[in-house]
């Protein structure tokens, strides 16, 4: 899943402070004004979670709130490290939804003359949830990360692959196709499928496209990357999950997964 827009906790900051206090007195302009298309939203095969795509004409900082009726209640911006301020690509994670539930939504920006754009109250219906129920239950929840080949920052640490929080990811320092993290599940388990939910830049970088697992110097794989999990049949405690073929960059995962029953 390509993870194309950028917005950045201090642009959020921004355009709700204009937001609220208005900026020399103008008044809020529409965003279709600098919207190329209707916005695009990509639906997480569990209906928890959910990818907003948007690309704008002009440079601007932009997030999204959502709720299930007013007020919305939450709100999204993009986790896309290197954007200094505005841009025109934007894709913000939601979370936290609710499957096969109806959502309300609005678009908000700030250019970089000040000017303010905001959307219409907009809806979103999340699919039902697919179960992976046959798969069993993710392991990799919570496991200790016990080696990766590099962090980008803090805020992207490895950690971040484990916590089940898909608004949170790990990104490597341009690893490329040499990234790789090792997780410690707590006990030997009987892995019945895994997956690797690639992460992704807005210049099409940092995309996994395949990947391998290797438990006691025996690899699996190569799988295809994404939210779909891959069946296979291993044992061990000690996971080390290796990107095998991406698109370069500043390759890593919004999570890693081991099922088991």
């Amino acid at each position: 899943m390509k993870r194309v827009l950028a917005f950045v906790t201090l642009g959020l900051g921004l355009v709700l402070a204009a937001c609220s206090s208005g900026t020399s007195g103008d008044a809020i302009r529409t965003f279709s004004e600098i919207a190329e298309a209707d916005p695009v939203i990509e639906f997480d095969p569990t209906g928890t979670a959910a990818t907003l795509r948007v690309t704008t004409t002009i440079d601007a900082v932009c997030a999204v709130a959502y709720g299930i009726d007013g007020p919305f209640g939450a709100i999204a911006t993009d986790q896309d490290m290197g954007v200094g301020g505005g841009h025109d690509d934007h894709q913000a994670v939601m979370t936290n939804l609710e499957p096969g539930t109806e959502y309300q939504y609005r678009l908000q920006g700030v250019g970089a003359d000040g000017a303010l754009y905001r959307s219409e109250v907009l809806m979103f219906t999340t699919p039902p949830a697919q179960s992976n129920e046959g798969l069993g239950s993710n392991h990799a929840i919570g496991a200790i990360v016990t080696d990766v080949s590099s962090e980008f920052s803090a805020d992207f640490s490895a950690a971040n692959a484990v916590d089940g929080d898909l608004a949170t990811e790990w990104s490597s320092r341009g690893d490329g196709n040499d990234a790789s993290i090792t997780i410690d599940l707590g006990e030997i388990v009987d892995v019945t499928a895994v997956a690797f939910r690639t992460r992704s830049m807005t210049d099409g970088s940092a995309i996994t496209e395949t990947f391998t697992v290797e438990v006691d110097d025996k690899i699996y794989g190569p799988f295809p990357a994404g939210a779909t999990p891959s069946e296979v049949s291993l044992q061990g405690r000690i996971l080390t999950y290796r990107v095998e073929m991406s698109s370069g960059g500043n390759t890593g995962a919004v999570e890693v997964e081991a099922y088991s029953h």
